[in-house]
């Protein structure tokens, strides 16, 4: 089971768009899943170092998602526009909205997001419609180089992320992490 905190980026992991989203924090979303179920429990959301990974195993889950972490490494299907965006992200700089896709999502801010919260009280069409218009609208904005409507999905610890190769990242967050582990321990 995967406890995915209002810090991630990317749609939120609610199934029914229209139910109430309790918008919790990972570890306090974490403790509560574990209390309530006996199933392995994945943490995910705000999670960019070995620290935050040691953190959560600490707590008690048995492992850690990362996103956010991994899409400035070259590896990853971001264009130079996300790259760019994420590089440049700041504290306090992602956007939860419906605006890009229709459903929930967390991403960093740009234009896109602006654009959303000037309608949000206009309805959506909804998944998938809204996820096409969207995609259309950056495509022609794109085109015309604007790169301010691009779906640049990042959660809360975006301004934290490293541009590496996936293979040194997972190095280095695994020296992170048994360096957290050990100061635990010590």
């Amino acid at each position: 089971m995967v406890a995915q905190g209002i810090e991630a980026g990317g749609h939120r992991g609610i199934f029914d768009p229209e139910a109430p989203d309790e918008t919790r924090a990972m570890m306090d979303l974490l403790d509560a899943v574990l209390t309530a179920s006996p199933l392995p429990v994945i943490a995910a959301g705000g999670i960019m170092t070995g620290a935050d990974i040691a953190a959560a195993l600490a707590r008690g889950a048995v492992a850690a998602q990362l996103g956010t972490a991994f899409v400035g490494c070259p590896e990853s299907a971001a264009d130079a526009s996300y790259r760019a965006a994420l590089a440049a992200a700041v504290p306090g700089g992602t956007r939860l909205t419906d605006a890009i896709s229709g459903r929930p999502a967390r991403c960093l801010a740009n234009r896109f997001t602006a654009l959303g919260e000037t309608l949000r009280d206009v309805p959506r069409a909804g998944y998938p419609y809204t996820y096409d218009a969207g995609k259309s609208l950056n495509a022609v904005a794109r085109a015309k180089g604007e790169f301010g409507y691009g779906a640049h999905w990042a959660g809360t610890g975006a301004p934290g992320a490293r541009a590496m190769p996936a293979a040194d990242m997972v190095a280095t967050l695994a020296a992170e992490l048994r360096q957290a582990q050990s100061a635990l321990n010590g």
